[in-house]
């Protein structure tokens, strides 16, 4: 038998085995803790609880670690298109060349959408921030694609998978060209997927987008260092809505609601924010003071999880500047504000010691800006990215035996059973 640790509650001792995981904490195992004791666990915020066995996303805070299937986020964002890491995902495995083909042309070819769809767009008001029609629109896709919203059925899982990829840019490009008075751009199937959703995105009718690879390679890496980040908020939340047995559709969609919070998906832009409050150069000075008099709130820099340093940030830093390099945007006076605070945060004992360095959030900001996209798209090119996290551990969700409705349980503090008085008798 293996280790356990033992609960005593009054006079009486329960066991609690103790399972080991591949990396990380070990778990107590308090399945039958009810069952057996009559009491559950209080966690709130499930910060000390698993609620999952998962094969896909790995992470260590302390040490600054992000594995996609055993592969670390560096080495994927380097050499990786984002589609060779959408098929990793999803399979466990990276892809020889006949079956990456072979993948490409699925997502390629589903990138459409139906002709109908279009119509949706129309329903909502012109100044409809995207995330409200992403969450609308991704939701809507149940009723165009019944064909394969069968959560039984393994096959029409894998089509909606691939549905549920190829189609995000698409409906993220349209939700941009809607919420600033554009025509809608269809699909190529002759470019890559970061192009293709560029294009979708800032071509005019009158004339069509030039491709850069410096910023379809900027892209690449936005959606790849976004693309999974283990049981978050809204990956939970995509578990749980699918543990009903919704449709896949349904469940991404109630993802994209829980990513459209402040405290999960607006993480960049609420850094841009800061970066235009403080202004100019010259108020920077002043903010930092602010900062370590706790006056002012310091937004794009540390991280909830890595305690040390965000590995995708390392990343992103590199692509940031190259992005900057390219565009020459060097008068935006914001973006003269994000450089100059970045180089006092790297180099200030203050932050130094407190590991208070630029994270992810900071420059996937700075960089979509440069790039083009307004503020309210960065949370919609969140979602775009994380689609595929979401649908890989929604997969996994249904492939693995020990699946369970959830159900959180509580610990009840309101009144007991009461007696109704009728109205004209209160007090």
């Amino acid at each position: 038998m293996g280790e356990h640790a033992r609960l005593t509650l009054g006079d009486k001792d329960y066991e609690l085995p103790r399972i080991k995981g591949a990396a990380g904490p070990d778990v107590l195992d308090v399945r039958k803790l009810y069952a057996d004791a009559d009491v559950f666990t209080f966690d709130p915020g499930f910060t000390s609880t698993a609620s999952c066995e998962s094969k896909i996303t790995f992470v260590d805070g302390d040490k600054g670690i992000l594995l996609h299937r055993g592969y670390s986020i560096e080495q994927l964002a380097e050499n990786s298109s984002f589609l060779e890491v959408c098929y990793l995902l999803l399979n466990g495995e990276l892809p020889n060349a006949a079956d990456f083909v072979d993948f490409e042309r699925t997502i390629t070819y589903h990138t459409m959408l139906h002709a109908q769809f279009d119509r949706f767009f129309t329903g909502f008001r012109s100044d409809a921030h995207p995330m409200a029609i992403m969450t609308g629109a991704v939701g809507a896709l149940s009723a165009f694609y019944h064909d394969s919203t069968n959560v039984d059925d393994p096959e029409q899982r894998k089509i909606s998978a691939h549905r549920l990829i190829a189609k995000m840019p698409t409906i993220a490009a349209r939700a941009y060209k809607y919420s600033i008075g554009q025509p809608f751009v269809s699909p190529r199937n002759d470019v890559t997927y970061a192009e293709n959703f560029l294009r979708m995105a800032f071509s005019v009718p009158a004339e069509d987008w030039k491709p850069n690879p410096v910023l379809t390679r900027a892209m690449e890496r936005i959606f790849i260092l976004h693309a999974d980040h283990e049981q978050n908020a809204s990956t939970s939340t995509v578990r749980l809505a699918g543990s009903s047995g919704a449709n896949p559709f349904a469940c991404i969609a109630a993802g994209i609601a829980c990513l459209w919070g402040p405290a999960h998906g607006g993480a960049n832009e609420e850094a841009l924010m800061m970066l235009n409050e403080i202004g100019s150069v010259d108020r920077i000075p002043e903010f930092i003071q602010g900062v370590k008099d706790r006056k002012y709130r310091l937004m794009g820099f540390g991280h909830r999880v890595y305690k040390n340093y965000d590995p995708r940030a390392t990343v992103m830093q590199k692509t940031c500047h190259d992005v900057l390099d390219e565009v020459g945007d060097s008068d935006d006076p914001m973006l003269k504000v994000a450089l100059e605070l970045e180089k006092i945060a790297l180099n200030d004992p203050y932050f130094v010691e407190r590991k208070l360095f630029p994270n992810v959030d900071f420059y996937s900001g700075i960089t979509l800006k440069a790039m083009g996209f307004p503020m309210t798209m960065f949370t919609v090119l969140f979602a775009l990215a994380r689609t595929v996290g979401w649908i890989s551990q929604w997969k996994e969700m249904f492939e693995d035996p020990q699946r369970k409705l959830g159900r959180p349980r509580q610990l009840y503090t309101g009144p007991l059973q009461r007696e109704y008085t009728p109205i004209d008798a209160r007090g």
